[in-house]
């Protein structure tokens, strides 16, 4: 895995709007990490960055949230799920397979229903201050190199 440090909840939403200018129709993107790590804030910068001009919140009570953007965003939240049986009542292959980019937050409570094809981020929070967040990444397919080339690029030159 990879990995770059944001320095503030801005950053953070600054790097996920970069990312979503690179995303495109049937990209699944699986965000994984703790409670309070910075997921929905990467989430709201990848909204950004595809054209959603809505306000994006944690789908955890509505387990998936449906926004316009250039492309359609579809915001999973798999937090609050037991299941696998639950995620396939949501019709997420039809999502998966779907005309829109899927954001999958608490994707590692069931990673074998991910498609083979996808993007994963690792948030941790880290640092004295509380507003670090250390960012890891994989990818599974040679599509999401635009999503590679936007982190080893904020890598090196940082913001």
């Amino acid at each position: 895995m990879f990995q770059v440090i944001t320095r503030s909840p801005q950053e953070t939403l600054r790097l996920g709007s970069s990312l979503g200018e690179k995303m495109s129709a049937g990209m699944v993107l699986a965000l994984n990490g703790a409670l309070g790590t910075g997921k929905t804030v990467l989430a709201k910068g990848i909204a950004r960055g595809l054209g959603v001009k809505e306000l994006v919140i944690s789908p955890t009570f509505t387990l998936i949230q449906e926004y316009q953007g250039r492309v359609p965003l579809f915001h999973f939240d798999f937090y609050r799920l037991d299941r696998a049986e639950e995620v396939e009542a949501l019709g997420y292959e039809e999502y998966f397979l779907g005309e829109g980019v899927c954001l999958v937050e608490w994707a590692e409570k069931f990673p074998f229903l991910l498609p083979e094809d996808h993007f994963e981020i690792c948030i941790q929070q880290v640092g004295q201050n509380m507003q670090e967040r250390l960012l890891k990444w994989r990818s599974f397919s040679s599509r999401y190199a635009g999503l590679e080339e936007v982190l080893r690029q904020y890598a090196v030159v940082g913001h």
